[in-house]
């Protein structure tokens, strides 16, 4: 089970973005993989091949444009014998919000607690989400209002799992580590935030998100 917080020592949730807030790019990569014959989970990997230096890390980090991304993605794909244009994958980033994940977000400022979130994205889309549309950059945008204080990767030049960039967030909302909870759909991403001294929730769906959120905090979400 895991260990609760005294809600009198609770001071902040910090969120991920995607796959927490919203759903999940991997469930998109997913289904464009199935549609194109390509094996499940081979944007992953792609992804996962030097994860410092790669196409997706530099981006994330806006060491690179959209045009040399597309271009150095294509390249990495095709050494494991995929056709895969960086542009198809930027195409399939945005998710659509969780209610029940902003719902969870409000209680939780609601109850006193300081939000920020900690979000790896890159300069390619409408605003922190990198939206396809108007409609959804807008819905974005909206839940942003609710922070306290946004990192975005892009903008920051750091990226998640790098442990500063935790710290940064800590810095800014004037907490300690072991006063926070966060939230990540990825579980290198968590690490770094557990060593801080940080109660890390790795999310594998919204159900199970909530139930360990509820379980930490002793607020119904």
């Amino acid at each position: 089970m895991r260990k609760r917080i005294n809600m009198s020592q609770l001071e902040a949730v910090i969120w991920d973005f995607g796959g927490v807030v919203t759903s999940s790019p991997f469930e998109a990569f997913n289904r464009y993989e199935a549609d194109r014959g390509f094996p499940r989970d081979t944007i992953r990997r792609i992804n996962a091949a030097d994860p410092d230096s790669n196409a997706w890390a530099l981006f994330e980090r806006a060491e690179i444009d959209a045009v040399t991304f597309d271009t150095m993605f294509a390249e990495e794909a095709a050494r494991i014998g995929h056709d895969i244009r960086g542009n198809d994958v930027l195409a399939l980033l945005s998710g659509d919000i969780r209610p029940r994940m902003v719902a969870a977000l409000d209680t939780i400022k609601a109850a006193g607690h300081k939000v920020g979130c900690i979000t790896n994205n890159v300069p390619a889309g409408k605003g922190a989400g990198m939206s396809t549309s108007e409609k959804k950059a807008a819905a974005v945008a909206d839940v942003m209002t609710r922070f306290d204080h946004i990192i975005e990767s892009s903008k920051a030049g750091i990226r998640k799992p790098d442990p500063r960039i935790y710290t940064m967030m800590c810095e800014a909302l004037s907490v300690a580590p072991e006063r926070c909870i966060y939230l990540d759909d990825l579980g290198i991403n968590c690490k770094p935030a557990a060593a801080l001294g940080m109660r890390a929730i790795k999310v594998t769906g919204e159900d199970q998100a909530l139930a360990d959120l509820s379980a930490m905090t002793g607020l119904t979400l």
